[in-house]
């Protein structure tokens, strides 16, 4: 960037003298030679007070700030009804290509910050900055008349107007040598004219509009608005003194980068958009869905190109089309690329790109790509065949080690967890249901009864709050024994997780015993073996309904019977202990209350899997 350029010093009243001798604004008297001696000879007064001597972009107002944010946020044109139909077929906003360009009040920032071309022509009204240094020194903002002249002092008046800004320090230079010698000079352009010109035809904004005389077709457009939903963006002629000398094809600059049609404008200048032309809409794996304006003669593979292209993950070999002529009949056809992509597109057409993976694979055909944790010999990622099983996916990581404990195999499956979350919470709301109708039909005595039902009625919210805080993780449970070498041979599926734990040695007890926790495991250990060392059942455990959820994610309960889920047989107390186990002792409850009527826990945690953890939630 130029430095601005510093004025040489003067000295005071013998400068003054020198000033006044050149100019009749000046009450002093010297001579040229005196000048020399002294320093350079100032032409001219200095520059006004506040006025920039340099040719940076000035910085906005707060004002001005605040219009453009609100302008940029305004949008160009309501949808017309083809973009509405579009949308509704895309489920999302799809414009015409080039219509988000179009927003009022970037044109003022733009033109602001532009920096001046070479073959700019110097015009009535620009200003010129003009800094002479050397044997004279001189600062100077002006004006071009309406002769197309600028008056430099001592030198005279110079025409300028016509002249291109690359020839301007040529020619200001030139005039200046016939008076002065041994001098540099930089010309600059200043404050730029204002030019006015005139918006017509299917135009969003309508009329006349002034701008700076920077501006191009493309400027003048987006002050207007840009064309309305009947008016065209590839149809756009320039008139000037009655005669068309340009035509513009937004396409031309958005898509290919060639801006030949994007002339200057001049002042009395006419942008005139003609009407709409042919439409058609390309929306799902394209690069930008839009809608495009064919030009005539257009294929499906042009009207593609328009939107960038097909995207990474759609099928490009075939798309879906819907032709205006045939809705009443076919409706949509499909085509082949590249082979129907030479197929001329008609008014109306939409054309859908695939997405090429999306679509879900038969189980018979799909690569399982799955994810083996724990005591094999290689943990990692696998992708096994589509017939492979579970044994196989050990296979490939190369068997289980010493210290498995095939029992406790933790089999996650991502199809498993979306249908327990949904059969999960709609048992959760049938449990807010039963306990919202027993509640509003119980009857109450006096203020007592009233108190224990709320009290109740808190207890029970904090409970399914809980409950619903847990998810369901996907588990499947494994048809296998404690004594099990093998893996049951169940098909594996994509996204699988596999985990196989260590043999643990203890038992973990919690609920309302004395002393909850984890310990350690004794060859021929009961269940009523472990809960004693937990200090037994305290005196409001329900000890009819201790349930035992195994390592590979099983309940046993001791309401549980050879005869059904639920009965009054005997307990659990003298079932095997096993390694991993998790034993609970519920809570007793009062047998009116809606959880004793409602399903018993174990269900739920046997249908969902919700594991060792959802016992502590439920717990805290």
């Amino acid at each position: 960037m130029r430095q601005p350029l510093r004025r040489h010093p003067l000295s005071g009243l013998l400068a003054a003298a020198i000033l006044a001798a050149s100019f009749p604004s000046f009450a002093a008297d010297a001579t040229d030679n005196e000048a020399a001696a002294q320093g350079p000879i100032r032409l001219g007064a200095p520059t006004p007070r506040g006025v920039p001597l340099d040719d940076s972009p000035r910085a906005a107002t707060p004002d001005e700030t605040a219009t453009l944010i609100r302008l940029a946020g305004a949008t160009s044109n309501p949808p017309s009804e083809f973009e509405a139909y579009v949308s509704g077929l895309a489920g999302a906003t799809i414009q015409r290509l080039g219509s988000d360009l179009m927003i009022p009040g970037r044109v003022s920032a733009v033109e602001a910050n532009r920096q001046v071309p070479t073959d700019y022509v110097v015009g009535l009204g620009d200003e010129i900055q003009l800094t002479i240094w050397g044997s004279v020194d001189a600062d100077l903002r002006l004006t071009v008349d309406r002769a197309g002249r600028i008056v430099i002092p001592r030198v005279g008046p110079v025409v300028v107007a016509g002249v291109r800004h690359a020839d301007l320090n040529d020619l200001l230079s030139r005039r200046v040598a016939q008076v002065f010698k041994n001098f540099q000079l930089s010309a600059t352009l200043g404050r730029l004219r204002s030019i006015r010109y005139y918006v017509t035809g299917f135009i969003a904004k309508p009329g006349a509009y002034s701008v700076s005389s920077l501006a191009t077709v493309m400027t003048g457009l987006m002050q207007a608005g840009g064309p309305s939903a009947a008016g065209s963006f590839r149809n756009i002629e320039l008139r000037r003194s009655g005669q068309v000398v340009g035509h513009f094809d937004l396409y031309d600059l958005l898509v290919r980068g060639d801006k030949k049609g994007d002339v200057p404008l001049q002042g009395d200048d006419v942008l005139y958009v003609g009407p709409i032309g042919s439409q058609v809409a390309l929306i799902g794996s394209v690069n930008r869905p839009a809608i495009v304006e064919l030009n005539g003669g257009e294929t499906i593979n042009d009207a593609i190109a328009y939107v960038g292209g097909l995207s990474t993950v759609a099928d490009a070999s075939r798309v879906a089309i819907e032709r205006l002529s045939e809705r009443n009949d076919r409706r949509v056809a499909e085509l082949s690329l590249p082979q129907d992509g030479s197929q001329r597109m008609n008014n109306g057409d939409v054309v859908r790109a695939f997405n090429s993976v999306v679509a879900v694979l038969p189980q018979a055909k799909q690569y399982k790509r799955i994810r083996i944790d724990g005591e094999v010999a290689r943990p990692g990622d696998y992708v096994l065949p589509p017939t492979s099983t579970l044994a196989d996916a050990l296979l490939a990581a190369g068997g289980l080690t010493r210290e498995a404990y095939l029992f406790g195999t933790d089999l996650s499956r991502e199809s498993v967890r979306k249908v327990q979350e949904a059969q999960y919470d709609r048992a959760l709301r049938d449990l807010e249901t039963d306990f919202t109708r027993s509640t509003s039909t119980q009857k109450l005595s006096n203020a007592d009864d009233a108190a224990a039902a709320a009290q109740k009625q808190a207890g029970t919210t904090r409970l399914i709050e809980r409950l619903r805080a847990v998810r369901p993780t996907g588990r499947v449970v494994l048809d296998l024994t404690d004594a099990s070498l093998d893996m049951p041979s169940l098909p594996v599926e994509d996204g699988d997780r596999l985990y196989i734990p260590a043999r643990p040695n203890t038992v973990g007890v919690f609920g309302s015993v004395f002393n909850g926790g984890s310990y350690l495991l004794k060859p021929g250990n009961s269940i009523d073996d472990i809960v004693k060392l937990a200090g037994g059942p305290t005196r409001g455990a329900d000890s009819a309904s201790i349930f035992v959820l195994r390592a590979n994610g099983s309940v046993v309960s001791a309401r549980q019977s050879s005869s059904g889920w639920f009965s009054n047989s005997s307990g659990i107390a003298n079932l095997a202990a096993l390694p991993g186990d998790t034993v609970f002792v519920p809570e007793e409850l009062n047998k009116t209350t809606f959880i004793q009527q409602a399903k018993d826990w174990t269900q739920i945690l046997y249908q969902f899997g919700l594991g060792a953890a959802a016992l502590k939630t439920i717990k805290n």
